[in-house]
C-alpha cells in the first residue's frame, strides 16, 4: 500500500507538476467562474461518490458542504491534456533549478533556520540541505504553492478523466483532510492537479506523511515553512532514505573505461579507476553509473538514496537538479564535467519507438511511454554490448534509433 502510494504521488507530480513548474499552471478561478450556476451532470457525478467517501469516514455534512455548490473549473481540463513533445534537456533544468539565485534563497533558509533544520535532520535523518532544496524546487520555498481551490480541481478532474481513478481517490482524500478538523476549505489552495502547499503534497500524501515540527496541532505545510520542511523528511525517511548515505556524487571516469556494466559497487567502479570529482572517498554499498548525455558528458555514480528522490518526483531531472542544488546550497563547486556541444535530442515519438524495438529484440520489459529512466538506459546498454557499440553508455542517439531498427528489420527478415 504504501509503495502504491508513493508510485501515485510521484506519477502525478511529474504529470502536472514538473517540467514547466508550478508557476505555469497557477491560475484562480475568475469571479464569473465561482458564480456559475452548478452542472447537472456535474453534481450528479459528485454524488455517487458518497458511498466511498463514507467509507473513509466523512460525514454527510462535510461532503454536502464541500461539493453540493460546486461547479467545475473550466481551466482543469486543457491544463491536464499538455503534453509536449520534445522534452527539455536535463542540462537546463539544472541550470533552471539551481540558479544562482535559488542556491543563495536556499543558503538564507538554511541560515535562518539553522537551529531548527539540525532538530528535524536529527529526527529523520535527512540532511537539512535535501530539505531545503526540495522545498526550494517544490515552491520556490513557499512563493509559489498555488492559488487552485484543491477540492474544486481534483472534483474537476475526477469527473473529466474518469480513466484515472486516482483523481477521485485524491477527493476523497482531501474530503477527509476537511473531516478531520483543524484545516480549513479556504487554506487548501494548491496546484490545478490537487499537489499542496510547500511540499507540493497531494492530499493522500498530506494524510500519510505530514507533520507538524511542533506537536500538538495539525501540520499546515501551507504558511509554516518549518512544517513543510518536517513533513518532507518524514515523507523521504519514510520512502526509505538511509541516514549517513549520499545520493551520489559527480565521478571521472578513466580514458580506458570499458563501460560493461552500469551498476556495481562503489569499491568495484573504484576498482576500475573510477574517482569522485570532489576527492573524496566512496561509500560501501551499490551504485549505479548515470550519464545523462552519454560518454561525454558529466558522470555520476547513483547510491541508493537518489532512488529515494526519485519516489518524490519520478524524474531523473527532478532528482539530480535537487541533489545538485542541495550541494550548490551548502556552498559545494559545480560540475567537474561539461555537457556536450551541438547535443541532439530524441522527441518522445522517437524514445518510445526506442523502447518499441527493444520490447520486440528482448531487451526491454517495462511500460512503454517515450520517457526514459533506468529501465530504458539498461536496455541501450544491453543492446550496445550486444552489438558491440562503444562506449555502451546508455545513451541513446539518433544514429541508435537506426541501428536499432535496422537490427529488428534484420531480425524479423531472418
Amino acid at each position: 500500500m504504501q509503495k502504491n502510494l508513493k508510485r501515485k504521488f510521484a506519477v502525478i507530480v511529474l504529470a502536472v507538476c514538473w517540467p514547466g513548474g508550478l508557476a505555469l499552471a497557477q491560475g484562480n478561478a475568475s469571479p464569473k467562474d465561482r458564480a456559475a450556476v452548478p452542472s447537472p451532470g456535474f453534481q450528479q457525478f459528485l454524488q455517487t461518490l458518497w458511498p466511498a467517501a463514507e467509507q473513509k469516514g466523512v460525514s454527510r455534512a462535510t461532503f454536502e458542504a464541500a461539493l453540493s455548490e460546486l461547479e467545475p473549473d473550466p481551466a482543469v481540463p486543457a491544463a491536464s491534456e499538455r503534453q509536449a513533445e520534445f522534452e527539455r534537456p536535463l542540462r537546463f533544468y539544472i541550470d533552471e533549478a539551481s540558479s544562482p539565485r535559488r542556491a543563495a534563497r536556499g543558503r538564507e533558509c538554511l541560515h535562518a533556520w539553522h537551529t531548527e533544520l539540525l532538530n528535524i535532520e536529527e529526527r529523520f535523518g535527512v540532511p537539512a540541505a535535501i530539505l531545503v532544496a526540495a522545498f526550494g524546487l517544490e515552491s520556490d520555498y513557499g512563493r509559489a504553492t498555488g492559488g487552485k481551490d484543491i477540492i474544486r480541481s481534483l472534483a474537476t478532474l475526477a469527473y473529466m478523466r474518469p480513466e484515472r481513478p486516482v483523481f477521485r481517490d485524491e477527493l476523497i482524500s482531501a474530503l477527509v483532510m476537511l473531516d478531520k478538523g483543524g484545516i480549513h476549505r479556504a487554506a487548501m489552495k494548491g496546484s490545478w492537479a490537487g499537489a499542496m502547499g510547500g511540499a507540493q503534497f497531494l492530499p493522500s500524501v498530506y494524510l500519510k506523511y505530514a507533520v507538524s515540527y511542533a506537536p500538538g496541532r495539525p501540520p499546515d505545510i501551507w504558511d509554516n515553512p518549518l512544517d513543510t520542511l518536517a513533513s518532507i523528511a518524514n515523507f523521504l525517511r519514510q520512502s526509505g532514505w538511509q541516514p549517513g548515505l549520499p545520493w551520489g556524487m559527480e565521478v571521472l571516469l578513466p580514458k580506458d573505461f570499458a563501460f560493461a556494466s552500469l551498476h556495481q559497487s562503489f569499491a568495484s567502479f573504484g576498482a576500475q579507476g573510477v574517482k569522485a570529482a570532489a576527492g573524496v572517498s566512496f561509500p560501501q554499498g551499490e551504485a549505479t553509473l548515470f550519464l545523462p548525455s552519454g560518454a561525454a558528458g558529466p558522470a555520476f555514480l547513483l547510491a541508493a538514496n537518489y532512488w529515494v528522490l526519485k519516489q518524490y518526483n519520478n524524474s531523473d531531472s527532478y532528482a539530480l537538479s535537487l541533489a545538485l542544488l542541495a550541494g550548490r546550497i551548502e556552498g559545494k563547486p559545480g560540475l567537474h564535467g561539461h555537457w556536450p556541444e551541438g547535443e541532439v535530442f530524441l522527441s518522445r515519438t522517437q524514445k518510445t519507438e526506442i523502447q518499441r524495438l527493444l520490447e520486440r529484440l528482448g531487451f526491454y520489459h517495462e511500460i512503454i511511454d517515450g520517457r526514459f529512466g533506468q529501465a530504458s538506459r539498461d536496455a541501450i546498454h544491453d543492446f550496445q554490448i550486444n552489438a558491440g557499440i562503444s562506449p555502451a553508455d546508455g545513451f541513446a542517439r539518433p544514429d541508435l534509433l537506426r541501428r536499432i531498427g535496422e537490427e529488428a528489420e534484420r531480425r524479423a527478415n531472418k
